[in-house]
């Protein structure tokens, strides 16, 4: 098995790209696919009515050395460039040995937002080529970094700032940023808890803006087309209330009635302007993350990263383990230690599908979760948010016993033990070996982030149980070696990172194709048996039980596709013409014909009468709508 495994994993992947990758870039320009039509369309030329610096000054029609000797002609950028014309690929290495020179991870994070401000398709290209070296640098931990350093980094700025003191005006703030049709995905965040680094205030435009760039990366989601909002309501961050160069609002956070005015003036005004967009709420605090997702999901195509994304990739991999293990999830027993929004959230996720494949309702599904936070197991004498709730164990079933991790774990013997409570070290020995004595082998998945606030590193779970446990984390670790295999033998065993982005994305592309009236549970289960179907581990034990990052398009097709076959058939789908009959293959085309890639497409030269706003290089250009005042008043 284990001489066998790399090739495995080198397979797995080739299958996975020969099925599922987007192949415009081998296209002639001028090449026609079966989808050519759509609105969304990455074939062909781009037209384009601009010229000169206006031109090489839109991020999305830019390429500076690599305009052909025809488009600078054609474009008057013959004086504007310097004579040798280069290839995306040279492009991309002068880009990364740029990016090297820098001294620390937040140097290279500013040196990449300054790049996306020049060329869109030569950032994510850079990016796509180096995924698994940059991927912690555009997003956490070093965005976490830059969200904190925010108002002593800022240059220019970056998306749709919101002031809950100027709540008149929300709806002709957004209004400005473009037409019904122009933005597909919109982020939002009052940066109250932000990557595990708590309030960030304003900064919190930051995690939008990272959040969009990894929908883009990873599902093709066309980054013109898309708003990073952040819904200024104050800070409770004393460092940041001190901070003379804050740029936020400088009081307490609003909270109560203003607080939910605010914030459904937000959705409402962006619903009626952007009617097809799908809202993505991001970093929300306990108190309203739930109970905002809540509140909107039966009205509105509405997702938050936070309690569902993290669910999902969670089930992922408790379904693949379960798999590799020849158990069912309805027969389940899992115990979550950390009951926040992270631990309610994968609670819901795995409640709803144990409910879905055994026919039973959600109440009774819960009868299989525990969850336990500081006071100890949750029970009906605990005091619980709404979230909690649903998951309340009868207090007089535990009385006289004791009710730690250990204790639980011990009476009902769970086959999967989930960590998302910060306490480093959680999982003792004495935890680990207790889980392996109820099951075989036990899914064990210490998520906390960052490294440092594992309940358990992987190395010693393998250890603790002999190199039984099936192990996912919520952040990078280097693969394990040990004497599992056969006579003792070495192993080393890939440990997978339980990282979101392998399931968010796929579900908002999905949504927006099938231009979804909302999100279902159906949806979000199809979802995770998308991914968990493309689980390396389903074909070697020793491999990751999710795909990786540098796998994650081709996952985030198949991901797209489950969602929009779940929404068609829960009657959510509003687009027309999806071809979910018949051969899976044309439904994989058709996403991948409107997913955005970092090519470069010959630009096309059209006269501005009559030309479209992305033609015109207005998307989001804030000033470029002239009637702003008459769109706002059409509420």
């Amino acid at each position: 098995m284990y001489i066998t495994r790399p090739f495995l994993r080198t397979l797995t992947r080739q299958i996975l790209n020969r099925v599922t990758l987007h192949t415009t870039a081998a296209m002639p320009a001028d090449a026609k696919s079966k989808f050519s039509h759509l609105p969304l369309s990455t074939s062909g030329p781009i037209e384009c009515a601009v010229s000169g610096t206006v031109l090489l000054n839109t991020p999305y029609f830019n390429r500076g050395s690599a305009h052909s000797s025809e488009e600078r002609r054609e474009f008057n950028l013959t004086g504007l460039l310097p004579a040798s014309i280069q290839t995306l690929e040279q492009q991309v290495e002068r880009a990364y040995q740029q990016y090297s020179s820098k001294p620390d991870a937040l140097a290279k994070n500013t040196f990449l937002t300054s790049l996306k401000e020049q060329n869109l398709v030569l950032y994510f290209k850079l990016i796509q080529d180096h995924l698994k070296e940059m991927f912690s640098v555009v997003y956490t931990p070093t965005e976490g970094d830059a969200i904190q350093n925010f108002s002593r980094l800022f240059r220019r700025p970056e998306g749709c700032f919101l002031n809950i003191n100027d709540i008149d005006r929300v709806s002709h703030d957004l209004a400005q940023w473009g037409k019904p049709e122009d933005i597909d995905y919109i982020v939002v965040s009052d940066g109250e808890e932000i990557l595990g680094i708590g309030d960030q205030g304003v900064g919190g435009i930051l995690i939008s803006v990272a959040k969009l760039v990894l929908t883009t990366l990873c599902a093709g989601i066309h980054p013109n087309r898309t708003l990073p909002v952040v819904l200024d309501c104050g800070t409770d961050n004393e460092k940041l209330l001190k901070d003379d160069l804050y740029l936020g609002l400088r009081q307490k956070r609003e909270r109560g009635e203003k607080y939910d005015k605010f914030v459904d003036t937000f959705v409402q005004s962006a619903r009626k302007l952007f009617p097809r967009a799908y809202i993505h709420f991001e970093d929300f605090g306990l108190t309203n993350a739930r109970r905002i997702l809540d509140h909107y999901r039966p009205e509105i195509p509405c997702f938050n990263d936070d309690v569902q994304g993290t669910g999902c990739v969670t089930l992922a991999a408790i379904m693949a383990g379960l798999h590799v293990t020849k158990q069912k999830l309805s027969d389940t027993k899992l115990v979550i230690f950390g009951a926040g929004t992270a631990g309610v959230g994968i609670a819901d996720q795995v409640r709803d599908a144990i409910a879905t494949e055994k026919g039973i309702s959600k109440e009774e599904a819960a009868k299989q979760i525990w969850l336990i936070d500081k006071p100890g197991l949750l029970t009906t004498k605990t005091e619980l948010d709404h979230g909690q709730q649903s998951y309340a164990k009868d207090d007089s079933e535990w009385a006289g016993k004791e009710r730690s991790l250990f204790s639980v774990i011990k009476e009902i013997h769970p086959n999967v033990l989930i960590g998302t409570s910060t306490v480093p070290k959680a999982f003792t020995e004495e935890i680990i070996k207790e889980m392996a004595k109820g099951t075989d082998r036990p899914v064990i998945l210490p998520l906390s982030n960052p490294t440092r606030l594992h309940e358990a590193v992987p190395e010693d779970i393998l250890k603790w149980t002999e190199g039984r446990a099936l192990v996912a984390t919520g952040s990078p670790f280097d693969p394990v070696k040990g004497p599992w295999g056969p006579d003792g033998k070495d192993v080393e065993i890939e440990v997978a990172e339980c990282n979101n982005s392998v399931v968010f994305p796929g579900i908002g592309l999905g949504a927006v194709l099938a231009r979804a009236s909302r999100v279902t549970d159906k949806m979000l289960v199809a979802a995770v048996r998308g991914v968990a179907a493309l689980s390396p581990a389903l074909e070697d034990d020793t491999a990751p039980l999710l795909p990786g990052v540098e796998d994650v398009r081709a996952v985030s097709v198949r991901v797209a596709r489950e969602v929009i076959l779940a929404a068609a058939e829960d009657g959510v789908a509003t687009e027309r013409d999806i071809p979910t009959a018949g051969d899976a293959g044309d439904l994989d085309d058709w996403i991948r014909e409107q997913m955005w890639d970092p090519v470069y497409r010959p630009l096309k030269r059209v006269e501005p009468e009559g030309a479209s706003r992305a033609a015109k290089a207005e998307l989001k250009v804030v000033g470029s709508l002239e009637n702003v005042k008459d769109k706002a008043a059409r509420e």
